[in-house]
């Protein structure tokens, strides 16, 4: 009896007992109750600052204790001993174990932005990546700047090499931040589902990636997971990008550089179609989640001789989402790929639109076609669309990371998806798919291209859908996947006669007890003396 007691008493307690949460959850929850009246659009680049030079001083002191156990402690002063081994040189006044000793000193911010400064100005491939004077200029108090000193530096970055700490952290971060800045802004990360369909889907596995609007660099970084996901090998990538706001140029870089990944984002933060970083790139996989229906992208006779919109109309200067479609597809190599994320409206539209639009079909460019849940993305609240172009879907068999893949001829031909009612309820007001559906969706898709396809893929109602080109043109070059998608008539089976006698009975039965409630409140106020 006593023993049953105490595997219960043990049950209990077990249960009582608090899950221990990740780090970078309790690393958050410590550093944004620190923040005081800094707006999340600027504290996240003094968090992620600190955090990028928490992980570099990490591994210089690793580094530096590697040289001296080899004997080398003569060179343990010298950056190339450093640089060569992909570890950013750090001065001692730019160390962590250095600020953190003047953690307290009411000079701390000027010592920081100090450090940024100079690990910037001694290694290359920082050039334009670290926040420039944010600490100083932003006046923070000094206590609540030294409590999140103390904060960061519980990250140990080496003491798991296989698990990507910082990394972890920098992308939590991320996220947590464009979840707090809201709608009309964050536009600096997409969300992580979404990144992970795209990636998924395209398969980018060996070549060059381009992302034309980068945010803080997420597509690149999840392309490189993928390849360590599928065993592949990520020195068989080259990584190009462009982002047009200059603070979130800086957080590209930093992410990248987090990460040990090399990568081209031009020599300064530029417009995209104004300031082209990229102008002679042919790349083999495009990722992207430009801004939405961006209006007045051009002055009225800026660009209309742009070498991207050959063959095609000029897109309209009202809206730049068919000037983003032209200048991936310009970017697309022979035998390129692209998955990016556009607003609904332009599935479908007149003008200019349309014409682009007809044409990217009748050159047999659309792929497939993705409605994406609602509430997915942080910044807005409309429904959105995940293009697939691909610039050969000729039949042809291809070597992917070491398995033989035969495709079909896939002329004319576009499948249509629709994920609207699929996800799950993420911080209480967002939807986020969930690993076994983007496998779904990117298995479906991949059966869909397939030489055996008939064997493994069927067209789903209410799911997915795959037209001809001769229904495309039918429905006069529309995207719009609901009019290909077969939906079921849940009425066609109801007898409406039967059906709408029992709900008059269900009514009449309310109302009586309506009135019977009626009379009893105006019996209890005659008992009271009072008449209603």
């Amino acid at each position: 009896m006593a023993g049953k007691k105490t595997e219960e008493t043990v049950r209990k307690r077990a249960k009582k007992e608090p899950k221990e949460k990740p780090i970078e959850v309790t690393l958050w929850d410590a550093a944004n109750k620190l923040r005081g009246s800094v707006e999340p659009a600027e504290y996240k680049h003094v968090v992620l600052g600190l955090i990028f030079l928490k992980f570099a001083s990490d591994k210089f002191e690793q580094h530096r204790a590697k040289l001296i156990a080899e004997g080398k402690e003569k060179y343990i002063e010298k950056p190339e001993f450093y640089n060569m081994n992909n570890v950013f040189f750090l001065e001692e006044t730019s160390r962590w174990s250095y600020l953190i000793k003047k953690s307290k000193q009411n000079d701390i911010a000027l010592l920081i932005d100090t450090a940024l400064h100079t690990i910037e100005k001694n290694n290359k491939a920082l050039k334009g990546a670290l926040p420039d004077n944010y600490f100083s200029r932003l006046g923070l108090d000094v206590t609540k700047l030294a409590s999140l000193l103390d904060t960061i530096n519980d990250i140990d970055t080496t003491k798991d090499p296989k698990q990507d700490v910082v990394g972890k952290v920098y992308e939590y971060f991320l996220s947590k931040f464009a979840l707090a800045e809201g709608k009309g802004k964050g536009e600096f990360y997409t969300p992580k589902s979404i990144v992970n369909l795209i990636a998924e889907m395209i398969e980018p596995y060996k070549g060059i990636i381009y992302d034309p609007a980068c945010g803080s660099g997420g597509m690149f970084v999840q392309s490189i997971k993928f390849i360590e996901a599928h065993h592949g090998n990520k020195k068989e990538i080259s990584i190009y990008g462009q982002e047009y706001t200059n603070t979130t140029y800086k957080l590209a870089k930093m992410n990248l550089a987090i990460r040990g990944i090399s990568g081209n984002l031009g020599e300064k933060a530029a417009n995209t179609f104004l300031d082209d970083q990229h102008k002679d790139l042919k790349a083999d996989y495009i990722m992207a989640n430009p801004p939405f229906n961006q209006k007045d992208w051009r002055a009225e006779n800026e660009l209309l001789d742009d070498p991207r919109w050959r063959g095609y109309e000029v897109p309209p200067k009202s809206n730049a989402n068919y000037g983003w479609i032209l200048n991936i597809v310009s970017k697309l190599s022979d035998n390129g790929i692209a998955g990016f994320i556009l607003a609904n409206g332009a599935l479908s539209g007149g003008g200019e639109e349309y014409k682009i639009r007809r044409k990217l079909i009748e050159n047999n460019l659309v792929e497939a076609i993705v409605i994406i849940p609602r509430d997915t993305f942080y910044t807005t609240d409309i429904s959105v669309t995940l293009w697939i172009l691909n610039k050969n879907k000729k039949a042809r068999t291809v070597e992917i990371n070491g398995k033989m893949k035969n495709y079909r001829d896939r002329e004319g031909e576009i499948l249509f998806i629709d994920l609207r009612r699929w996800g799950q309820e993420f911080e209480k007001m967002f939807i986020e798919l969930t690993e076994e559906e983007i496998a779904k969706v990117s298995e479906n898709y991949h059966n869909w291209q397939q030489a055996d396809y008939k064997k493994t893929y069927k067209n789903v109602p209410e799911y997915c859908y795959s037209a001809s080109f001769n229904e495309i043109e039918a429905n006069d070059f529309s995207l719009v996947p609901s009019k290909y998608i077969e939906f079921i008539d849940r009425d066609s089976g109801i007898d409406f006669d039967s059906e709408m006698k029992r709900i008059q009975k269900d009514f009449k039965e309310l109302l009586r007890e309506e009135k019977q409630s009626q009379e009893q409140l105006i019996n209890a106020f005659k008992v009271l003396g009072y008449e209603l």
